[in-house]
């Protein structure tokens, strides 16, 4: 049964909030600047209105999850914290001698009340909306670009990621006393998953049994961590399983398993839209979907800073239409080339390959017809015909028997004089220098906030 909170309930203690949180404090100005009843409209629906225990605060459950993403911890770790810090206390709408919640109401909260709903989005414009309400938003201009995040386990089984984090524990206990190894449980060595999961329980249980060893080295975060992974995989027999990555090139030669961000961001890096997409997807075809999403969550855009990727003919058609500048300097074969079926095959500009629609690069291009008549030569990639033959999309792309299979850009070199034009201007060379404000945007969000993995 759903029941809003309302305000914070009288304490006789509530005066240590402001004896001893600072005003600048990171939560205190969190808490007074975002107005968090949203929260309810988004989760109203995942919630018995009449039915049911009393829920715990959906906001406060939120608050929670912001906490544990904020200062990277687990589960058990955050509630442990969470008692006898009082910033935190104050944040999640607590008095200071009130109790909080247990850790496992946090995994059900994910679970169940965070399926299918689109919070990214709302996040991003509930931040926008603030930051015009308090005039801080950078008008007009936005600066786009995308960035990696590996998959969390990065296709590994239950068993080796139960197994990788007991030899973190494990780690940490030989740091302390090297001796203990005799003490604790003869180590799983085959692949199946049940003797594993009897091997964790064990060794936690072991671990468990000595909490002079606590205070030690890291090894209560370790335990916890552990704990948290045991749970998952008892909830889900494919635990580590991720269907949605897929692998993407961040070079012709380096690839990563996981997603890709498109990101857009103000000048002072304020970020206005973001779309999460599997990694094999190229940049260029989310453009004008976060100038539409930035537009809708506020926003005023006249220009566009981003890097070659952005600059398909797609985009410089979409952009002179609604009247947006480009700032993005041409690359020859998006640009100039004359592509068929432009809305399915994706460029990387990483690794100078086109990606077919079903997520295989090329591997290898060249370029054919007559030299010096760019109006009739081609650029050709040609892809691995081995992934073709089996491939659940080659009815109508791949000939069955064929020998190779290629894909054409026909190259005009002449196509954009318009665009090679204000590249040529002394504006279009000044504002392309700011593009370098998202790469340290996109470099807070994996070093700082934890976005380098799912």
């Amino acid at each position: 049964m759903l029941q809003k909170q309302t305000t914070l309930g009288l304490s006789k203690y509530a005066e240590l909030y402001d004896i001893l949180i600072p005003a600048d404090n990171e939560l205190r100005k969190l808490t007074e600047l975002v107005d968090f009843s949203f929260i309810y409209d988004e989760l109203s629906d995942k919630y018995s209105i009449d039915m049911g225990r009393t829920a715990v605060d959906p906001i406060q459950m939120f608050k929670y999850l912001y906490l544990k993403v904020r200062y990277n911890l687990s589960d058990r770790d955050l509630v442990v914290r969470a008692k006898t810090d009082l910033a935190m206390k104050f944040f999640l709408g607590l008095n200071p001698e009130d109790d909080v919640i247990h850790p496992s109401l946090l995994a059900k909260f994910r679970r169940q009340r965070l399926k299918d709903v689109n919070l990214l989005k709302k996040l991003i414009g509930k931040t926008v909306e603030i930051a015009i309400k308090n005039d801080v938003l950078a008008p007009d201009t936005i600066i786009v670009d995308a960035t990696h995040t590996v998959a969390r386990y990065n296709q590994k089984s239950p068993v080796e990621t139960l197994r990788q984090a007991s030899k973190i524990l494990r780690k940490h206990l030989y740091g302390v006393n090297p001796k203990i190894k005799e003490q604790l449980p003869v180590k799983n060595t085959s692949n199946d998953l049940l003797n594993e999961q009897q091997y964790v329980t064990k060794l936690i249980d072991e671990v468990k049994a000595k909490p002079q060893l606590f205070p030690q080295n890291g090894i209560f975060e370790a335990l916890n961590n552990l704990e948290e992974i045991q749970g998952d995989v008892k909830s889900y027999e494919r635990y580590s399983a991720d269907h949605d990555a897929k692998t993407g090139h961040k070079s012709k030669d380096t690839s990563f398993f996981g997603y890709k961000t498109h990101l857009s961001m103000t000048e002072n890096q304020i970020i206005t839209a973001a779309v999460v997409t599997s990694g094999e997807k190229g940049d260029g075809q989310y453009l004008p979907r976060l100038i539409e999403d930035s537009v809708e969550n506020g926003m005023t855009v006249t220009e566009v800073i981003g890097d070659h990727a952005y600059s398909g003919k797609k985009n410089l058609k979409y952009t002179a239409k609604n009247k947006i500048k480009l700032v993005s300097r041409l690359t020859p074969v998006i640009t100039n080339g004359q592509r068929k079926a432009e809305d399915k095959w994706d460029y990387n500009k990483d690794a100078g390959m086109f990606v077919c629609p079903a997520g295989h690069m090329a591997i290898r291009k060249a370029r054919t017809g007559k030299k010096d008549q760019g109006t009739n030569q081609c650029m050709t990639y040609f892809f691995d015909v081995e992934q073709c033959q089996h491939c659940p999309l080659r009815e109508g792309c791949y000939k069955a028997g064929a020998k190779s299979k290629s894909y054409n850009v026909s190259i005009k070199s002449n196509e954009h004089k318009a665009q090679m034009a204000f590249e040529a201007t002394d504006y279009f060379n000044e504002r392309v220098k700011t593009r370098y404000k998202i790469e340290a945007k996109n470099a807070e969000l994996k070093h700082e906030h934890g976005y380098d993995r799912s």
